[in-house]
């Protein structure tokens, strides 16, 4: 193996991985640094009651239709699928559960005096919310995260009642904690082309309707992008080495087991980069195949988001994944198969999932009912901090949360880095 190329590219995550493609498309040559034994990162598979299934990510968002085209690059258009459109429901702080509100983005209400709005969070906060329609569209215009938006434009009892639970569920962080312009990109503008946060919301919405649902995933499971993503990096003569943990990182070095490997460096394993034992924000995923016929009906829709402090229940969502994927109700065979998210999971997980699972849904689901149970962890890095001389940066921490983010700002990155090459 040769200790030097173009780019060395440190972290075999998604956003690694779609990197180094681009770049030795580019007619470059990369070196791929993985810690792990594995590529992918939080793309993983993971076998439970005999079909393999996402261990980490089970969709992704279609703005901008980045993922959808890195899918159809790798021969997996074909198997792009959209899901159940029945949608998912909210567990509140009082332990009610609702339908969440139809015409919402990220939890945030179109229509905040809606009845489905105000059976959540009353009438008075629903009158708060509609103020946001009588203010200029400048107030809060400064709002760098999600959470200082919507508190300063619709009020507490919209963010804490609505977008928290979405955010908490979907991106395993705090609505304050997300970056307003990478979890809603475009959402800043509407508001000053539509004159207030609901008439954007509605504005974006009625985009999203006219072209498809908000989300995708991959029939069979969206761990197949990282299979495809390897095989091209194989065929293409990337030179991927597991096991590597990157050390002292540079712009034209790094070193693995004292040995410097040279060439442009990307860093993508951002934890690597600090000086402190901090890795982020631990994910804890259970995943259970129930037998359980009183489920066919889909109680719950695709799934549960949960509201901070819910009665009787630690996780902070459920997905019925058979619910919401055909084709995973179709591989399943009449089994139920649930996906429940935890920040803070302990040896007790099986049995804790199966009681959240039933309190959730509202259906029973006794001990023989479960016929299998895996457990999946991963963390969620922490926001940016700045790379030591300035190395460049792709992954969750620097794109924010999700494959649309993750692989737009890769393949972003890989068109500067050539032309800077070209230059």
């Amino acid at each position: 193996m040769a200790d030097s190329a173009d780019f060395v590219i440190v972290g075999g995550g998604i956003g690694g991985l779609v990197l180094a493609r681009r770049l030795v498309l580019g007619g470059a040559s990369v070196i791929v640094l993985e810690a792990s034994g594995s590529l992918g990162g939080t793309v993983a598979r993971q076998r439970v009651g005999g079909i393999e299934v996402d261990a980490g990510a089970e969709s992704f968002a279609t703005r901008g239709g980045t993922v959808a085209a890195l899918a159809k690059s790798l021969q997996l258009g074909d198997d792009i699928v959209e899901p159940n459109p029945a949608g998912a429901w909210l567990q509140t702080a009082a332990g009610s559960a609702f339908r969440l509100p139809a015409n919402s983005l990220l939890g945030i209400p179109g229509s905040p005096l809606a009845q489905d709005v105000v059976a959540i969070i009353g009438g008075r906060a629903g009158t708060r919310a509609f103020f946001d329609t009588l203010i200029p569209s400048f107030y809060g215009a400064k709002a760098t995260t999600l959470g200082e938006l919507v508190r300063k434009r619709m009020g507490r009892p919209v963010l804490d009642q609505l977008v928290r639970p979405i955010s908490r569920g979907v991106h395993s962080a705090d609505a304050d904690e997300l970056l307003l312009d990478q979890v809603a990109p475009g959402l800043r503008q509407a508001i000053v082309r539509e004159g207030s946060l609901a008439r954007a919301v509605l504005a974006l919405r009625e985009t999203t309707a006219r072209a498809g649902s908000a989300v995708a995933g991959i029939r069979g499971g969206v761990f197949r992008l990282v299979d495809a993503l390897q095989s091209d990096l194989s065929r293409f003569g990337v030179d991927v080495r597991l096991d590597s943990a990157g050390h002292d990182l540079r712009l034209d070095r790094v070193s693995v087991r004292g040995t410097a490997i040279t060439g442009r460096v990307v860093a993508a394993a951002p934890g690597l980069l600090r000086d402190t034992d901090d890795r982020g924000t631990r994910v804890t995923l259970a995943t259970l195949v129930v037998d359980q016929p009183l489920l066919d009906a889909a109680p719950r829709g695709t799934g549960v988001l949960v509201a901070e402090g819910a009665p009787g229940v630690r996780a902070r969502a459920l997905t019925h994944s058979t619910a919401k994927w055909a084709w995973l109700a179709e591989a399943a065979g009449g089994r139920h198969i649930l996906r429940l998210s935890y920040d803070d999971a302990g040896d007790d997980l099986a049995d804790v999932a199966r009681a959240d699972a039933a309190a959730l849904l509202g259906v029973p689901i006794p001990a023989a009912a479960v016929e299998d149970f895996a457990r999946a962890e991963w963390y969620r890095p922490n926001r940016y901090t700045p790379t030591p001389d300035d190395v460049p940066l792709v992954g969750e921490s620097i794109a924010g949360t999700g494959l649309a983010s993750v692989v737009a700002r890769s393949e972003a990155l890989a068109g500067t880095l050539l032309g800077d090459a070209d230059g």
